[in-house]
């Protein structure tokens, strides 16, 4: 740890018993009420080596992009010698900044994404914006279904939602079917009653 978290009143550290309480807590030093929250990484001890190793013999390898620091292992990209500052590990393998970069851009690293396709309000829309001509559901339901069914177990968006969508389409898009059976049947014995 750093430095202590003070008190603001008094200036006086506060013990790490007092930090991340739910209710408020008086200051040992001067009794004021306070809360203070801060993150878990505060509890860290500050590791040795993240802030880059300088090299201690001419003889080590050296980091491509900070030749001062000593190299911990190559990107798996494209080989380059990486310091702890430099390291970029992604799912378990290390990666280079320019190589992530790269990879980001080009699609080339695949567990990587910065966006993902939203079938679930693909298939929202398809039920629901046909409704506007209906006779387009005939073909835009069954659509529907089979889109809402074959990604259910898609990742959803980066940001986490829930599979209320897909339940919504498949509702509306399994009623648009049904009111086509009702309407075709209804249709059906209407002809045959007149013929």
């Amino acid at each position: 740890m750093s430095t202590p978290v003070e008190c603001p009143s008094c200036k006086a550290p506060l013990a790490d018993s007092l930090l991340n309480q739910t209710d408020l807590v008086p200051c040992a030093a001067c009794g004021t009420k306070l809360h203070a929250e801060v993150y878990p990484a505060f509890f860290r001890p500050v590791t040795a080596g993240r802030s880059g190793e300088a090299l201690v013999l001419e003889t080590e390898a050296s980091c491509f992009y900070h030749p001062q620091k000593k190299a911990l292992l190559p990107c798996e990209g494209c080989g380059r010698f990486l310091c702890a500052l430099c390291d970029c590990e992604l799912h378990g393998q290390h990666f280079c900044p320019a190589c992530l970069q790269a990879g980001q851009k080009k699609g080339k690293i695949k567990r990587l994404e910065a966006e993902r396709t939203l079938y679930d309000s693909i298939a929202l829309s398809l039920a629901i914006l046909p409704l506007l001509i209906f006779y387009f559901t005939i073909v835009t339901a069954p659509m529907t279904l089979v889109l809402a069914i074959r990604f259910w177990n898609a990742p959803r968006s980066i940001v986490h939602r829930t599979k209320i969508r897909l339940v919504f389409a498949i509702i509306i898009a399994s009623l648009e079917l049904v009111g086509w059976a009702v309407g075709i049947y209804f249709a059906v014995t209407h002809w045959k009653s007149h013929a």
